[in-house]
């Protein structure tokens, strides 16, 4: 999926079941110039994500056909699209559970208009950068290199894991980001601000609580079986380390 171009309108889908929120959300939206479409319940949400790439998704949490946290996990591993929450649940524990499975941003009901801009556009300057640079990348001649490690096989021009030629996991630009700096630096101890560091731009303002989340969206991916030991370990009071050898396999 592909984000439009900078110099075209951002392109926004609004799910949520009930039409007294979403005409007039999407009639506030398209003032401030965005693209918008909508969508009452989940089939209508994946029939247009069939038809149109949309550079951020508003998700409502309760629809009648799916759950939203469950949607927004499909939706993470499908595709890097944005999505921010859109709920009546304001509690800890929902923030928490929407931004550990993939949720950019959370906003609870009722929301001021403004507010769910401001935060759009602030999602919107974390993800095209990365996306610029990704597609940019994708034309070149030149190919991202393999890495082998712990029985997966990463590959770093599409962003995927597979393991034992059956497995396949799609990275977020994010993960695959912060993959690319573990692989470089394996069995090396690496603070969290050091992998922010390596990890955004120089502009962004990625917290250490968000580093975490993001470490624990890999690790999960990463988690084979029960049985094995975590590739992924969380050295208390000093960072992470990962903990396998790498072997460079050429395109």
């Amino acid at each position: 999926m592909t984000t439009l171009p900078s110099n075209t309108a951002p392109c926004v889908l609004i799910v949520d079941d009930s039409r007294k929120i979403r005409e007039p959300l999407a009639a506030y939206l398209r003032r401030h110039t965005f693209d918008v479409r909508t969508a009452a319940d989940a089939a209508g949400m994946w029939q247009l994500l069939k038809q149109h790439a949309f550079d951020v998704i508003i998700l409502d949490v309760s629809l009648p056909d799916g759950d939203g946290f469950d949607l927004c996990s499909r939706l993470h591993r499908r595709a890097d699209t944005p999505v921010i929450l859109l709920t009546a649940r304001d509690t800890s524990a929902d923030r928490v559970r929407g931004l550990d499975l993939g949720a950019d941003d959370y906003v609870t009901k009722p929301f001021e208009p403004r507010e769910l801009v401001a935060r759009i556009n602030s999602v919107l300057r974390r993800h095209r950068p990365a996306a610029a640079k990704q597609a940019s990348s994708t034309n070149t001649v030149k190919m991202s290199p393999c890495y082998l490690f712990a029985g997966w096989l990463y590959n770093a021009s599409h962003a995927t894991l597979t393991r034992d030629q059956e497995t396949l996991i799609v990275l977020s630009t994010v993960e695959s980001k912060l993959l690319q700096v573990f692989l470089d630096h394996p069995n090396t101890l690496l603070p969290r601000e050091r992998l922010i560091d390596l990890t955004t731009a120089t502009d962004s303002d990625l917290s250490d609580r968000a580093i975490d989340r993001q470490v624990s969206r890999l690790r999960r991916k990463l988690a084979h079986s029960t049985g094995e030991p975590e590739l992924l370990r969380t050295v208390w009071g000093g960072g992470y380390l990962f903990a396998a050898d790498v072997t460079l396999q050429a395109p």
